[in-house]
């Protein structure tokens, strides 16, 4: 389908929402965007804002109105829990007169996503990304800092993607036809160790940037310092130094889905190039 349709946005504000709706108006598609406080969106202009609450399903029956295309993420409220109102926002939907919708995996189960896949009345895809490229703007504070970033498990392996790409898919399923029960794995072009990610960004940023390997205690201890829960830390460890297979194998979803090649971690760290030459901020007198 071609011709204009409007798309309701969830989680518009986010890393990956904002890319959603960015994309949407590049395809010249009208866009409806959810959010809780509408008032600090920030959001394109020509972005129809809405306010609804996804831990609230009848808060979104106005924002349904008249909309083709949904986009879903799979948590809700301030602390991102996982949702426990997809029956009721997939009753919602149907209602409504919505087509199609893509949900955002968020990396578990989900009642939600298993309501969505278990709905045959509207054509559904689960976008499955692996490591986003925006998670290194985590090292950009140390960066500007020290200049230098300090991980542990610096030879494990990712397929990241750039959070674009993963809005582009989603236009894709969420306007043409073709797309209906889909799961696409969503990764970059190539593999990177944390050394490829640094040297990529010294060479965007035109500085310097030194790789200092923490072990594995040395971590947990920064990461308790910087205030991260004991389940986030041990989802972390698991994460870096037992990279599931699927995090480090690259796929050609985004090309076959969207006619144009995934863009790589260079490309990503030219365009973010700002956040990690900052001038540092003065040290007290």
């Amino acid at each position: 389908m071609t011709q204009t349709q409007k798309i309701l946005v969830t989680g518009a504000t986010g890393t990956v929402g904002r890319q959603v709706v960015a994309e949407l108006l590049a395809r010249g598609h009208a866009v409806r965007a959810l959010t809780r406080d509408a008032t600090t969106a920030s959001l394109p202009v020509g972005v129809e804002v809405v306010q609804g609450d996804l831990t609230e399903p009848d808060s979104l029956i106005p924002a349904l109105e008249g909309v083709t295309g949904l986009h879903l993420i799979t948590f809700g409220g301030p602390y991102f829990a996982p949702l426990e109102s997809g029956p009721r926002i997939l009753e919602l939907a149907r209602a409504a007169g919505v087509r199609r919708i893509t949900v955002l995996h968020g990396g578990g189960p989900s009642l939600l996503e298993d309501a969505v896949r278990a709905d045959d009345g509207v054509d559904w895809a689960v976008l499955m990304p692996v490591e986003f490229m925006a998670n290194a703007l985590e090292w950009a504070d140390q960066i500007v800092a020290s200049g230098e970033v300090r991980e542990p498990f610096v030879s494990r392996l990712s397929a990241m993607v750039h959070e674009g790409d993963i809005g582009a898919v989603a236009a894709v399923a969420l306007t043409e036809e073709g797309h209906e029960g889909q799961e696409y794995v969503i990764t970059g072009p190539e593999l990177l160790t944390v050394g490829d990610k640094v040297a990529k960004l010294a060479a965007a940023c035109g500085r310097e940037i030194a790789l200092v390997e923490l072990t594995e205690e040395q971590a947990v201890a920064q990461w308790r310092a910087a205030g991260h829960p004991e389940e986030v830390i041990g989802f972390l460890i698991e994460a870096y130094g037992n990279t599931p297979e699927v995090g480090r194998t690259v796929v050609d979803t985004v090309e076959k889905v969207t006619g144009r090649r995934a863009r790589t971690f260079a490309q990503w760290a030219a365009e973010h190039a700002d956040a990690f030459t900052a001038t540092a901020p003065a040290a007290p007198a």
